[in-house]
């Protein structure tokens, strides 16, 4: 099969009217009350509720990203928080497995079956998505006879170059990308195969979220702040063009490329909407980029975690400042860590919402 995308329906022309429509309309460009904020990561280890249900399931991470019961309730669970967006209860590297690189999680995640690096990438395969991975729309599906249309919900993937980090070191890369740099040196011609073939299974792979409902999808390049400038342009950001020029039309687009400030690079993935690192200032942003940028972001996730709740409120109220109340998603420069109170959390979605007032 030449093009993954071919293994699923087009894409329907759904519309559905939301309750709460705050998120489409920043996500359109539109003046909004206030940034409708959702937080990456926000079901997860902050949330207590979250931990309880977990350790009452008593199954691994693996199982429950497979367990529409759970993981729609794990999706749902931030609605009590105030948040204007959900995002499903998922992995990254949940579509490796039907290619043939299968991930548990002990407690970080491990590839099962590490075979030797040249073997890359013809041991994979494309595969249906709606066949394989049923459990998606199980999830979608719980999760709206849960909330109706209370709220958008998000889809997401891993980009390509992430997904292949993941592959090659076998486990959660760290920045010396020992085993991908190897093989990119190694076997030039097989790095591109390989990075094309993601691309492929990325790409069906986000499709089909939108078919199940996904309102916007979020691409995350999660390894970009351990790559060089030209590692950047010559293995992350031709793919993801790749994604975004097949994806657009259909749904809004998100570019997370994390810790990444080079606004040219950022820009030329063809993005809809781009997350920005803390490091940068929504106006100077759009001066750089045009007045129209659609941006998202940024507080620094560290600060929501550590910081005294008088630094996390004028960060909060200086990010909303800079974003103009118009085309700016409120979320953070990364997930929210596991040490982050869940009073910060409340803090900030208080805070954010508080402008609708003003």
């Amino acid at each position: 099969m030449d093009d993954a995308s071919a293994s699923v329906d087009p894409i329907p022309a759904k519309t559905r009217t939301y309750e709460n429509d705050l998120f489409l309309r920043a996500a359109r460009g539109e003046k909004t009350p206030y940034p409708p904020i959702w937080l990456m990561r926000q079901a997860g280890r902050m949330d207590p509720e979250y931990l309880r249900i977990r350790e009452a399931a008593g199954l691994p991470l693996e199982a429950l990203f497979r367990h529409p019961a759970y993981a729609a309730q794990f999706s749902i669970l931030p609605l009590r928080f105030g948040v204007d967006a959900l995002i499903y209860y998922q992995d990254i590297l949940t579509p490796l497995a039907p290619m043939g690189a299968s991930f548990v999680f002990r407690p970080g995640p491990i590839l099962e079956d590490v075979p030797p690096s040249e073997t890359w990438p013809e041991r994979l395969q494309l595969y249906d998505v709606p066949r394989e991975l049923p459990f998606i729309k199980e999830t979608f599906d719980l999760i709206f006879e849960y909330i109706g249309t209370t709220v958008p919900v998000l889809g997401f993937a891993g980009a390509p170059l992430t997904l292949a980090a993941f592959l090659l070191e076998g486990k959660s890369p760290t920045s010396e990308l020992t085993a991908l740099r190897a093989f990119a040196r190694a076997h030039p011609q097989k790095m591109t195969d390989l990075l094309n073939l993601l691309t492929d299974m990325t790409i069906a792979f986000l499709r089909y979220q939108i078919q199940c409902g996904a309102a916007a999808v979020q691409l995350f390049e999660s390894i970009a702040l351990y790559l060089s400038p030209l590692e950047y342009r010559d293995y992350a950001l031709p793919y993801q063009t790749r994604i975004f020029s097949a994806l657009r039309g259909t749904v809004p687009t998100i570019l997370f490329a994390r810790s990444w400030s080079r606004l040219e690079d950022l820009a030329a993935a063809g993005a809809d909407i781009l997350s920005l690192p803390s490091t940068l200032n929504i106006r100077m942003v759009r001066r750089a980029l045009g007045a129209k940028q659609v941006v998202q972001g940024n507080l620094d996730n560290t600060l929501l975690a550590h910081g005294t709740l008088e630094e996390i409120e004028y960060a909060t109220r200086r990010c909303v400042e800079e974003g103009e109340r118009y085309g700016h998603i409120f979320n953070l420069s990364h997930g929210v860590l596991p040490s982050t109170p869940l009073e910060h959390v409340l803090h900030v979605i208080g805070i954010v919402k508080s402008y609708a007032a003003v």
